[in-house]
């Protein structure tokens, strides 16, 4: 068995990395209900690469595709998370696969879903498919996708395991902001924050830096913590463990401690 720590600015930058790559462009991000350019002459997408083109003049015609939306209505997005995958160490989408993102808005909150399908299915005619009688409830999920990280190849190293289990949390948050927001409310600690009143849930832990282990047998375990900012602000250890020769995971977040809510009478 083999144990290997980080320090937490690793981690942080491998974040950043995600991140950079994963920004929606505002046209999907907070996106309009009309649009300026008139629609009636401009061809049909074909794939990914054509509907970017669209979305980013502003003239998709309703017929054809579900353009971006404020109205509860999911559409395709333009962002190609394979992106930020190809600057993480060790890691790769695996060959025939490719990645899409569907994106459901409304004035105040969104959410997102990411999926891994087959490269013979990336027509926008068949992604838009899965478009039919969702709703919030209710994922598109396109026919032959399969969930991201078992969609991922590399060299499982140390590092690869620990940009897998930051990738995993930064995929599931693509489009998700307002009251549906998760991750992005945490930030990666390497400390228990001092001068704080925390209340713990058991014993508090001694050593907080990201830690990857891998067995011999070669399943691998990730552990790192962090403290989400929003009330109740709390800190969480996150654990993943990996099947042998996969970046397919079992995750599990747990809250370990907590900021009690200041009574009324302690509001001043």
């Amino acid at each position: 068995m083999s144990l290997q720590k980080f320090q937490t600015a690793t981690a942080q930058k491998i974040t950043q990395l995600i991140r950079a790559e994963l920004i929606l462009p505002a046209s999907e991000q907070q996106p309009v209900d009309m649009f300026d350019l008139d629609s009636e002459d401009l061809p049909e997408p074909t794939s990914l690469s054509e509907l970017g083109d669209l979305f980013r003049v502003g003239g998709i015609p309703d017929e054809t595709i579900v353009a971006p939306n404020a109205q509860g209505r999911w559409f395709l997005s333009t962002v190609d998370p394979a992106a930020a995958i190809a600057k993480l160490p060790g890691l790769a989408v695996a060959p025939g696969w490719c990645l899409v993102i569907y994106l459901y808005r409304q004035a105040r909150a969104g959410m997102g879903a990411t999926w891994a399908i087959p490269e013979s299915f990336s027509t926008t005619a068949f992604l838009e498919a899965a478009l039919r009688d969702t709703s919030a409830e209710q994922i598109p999920r396109p026919e032959a996708a399969k969930p991201v990280m078992e969609a991922l190849t590399g060299n499982f190293s140390v590092a690869s395991f620990l940009a897998a289990s930051l990738l995993y949390r930064e995929i599931k948050e693509i489009g998700r902001f307002g009251k549906l927001a998760h991750w992005s409310r945490h930030r990666l600690i390497g400390a228990i924050p001092p001068n704080q009143p925390w209340q713990w849930r058991g014993k508090a832990p001694q050593d907080l830096a990201p830690k990857v282990r891998v067995l011999p047998d070669q399943p691998a375990a990730v552990e790192f913590f962090t403290c989400r900012l929003t009330p109740p602000v709390s800190l969480f250890r996150h654990v993943d463990q990996y099947a042998a020769g996969s970046y397919r995971l079992k995750s599990t977040d747990q809250s370990i401690a907590l900021i009690p809510p200041k009574l009324p009478s302690q509001r001043r």
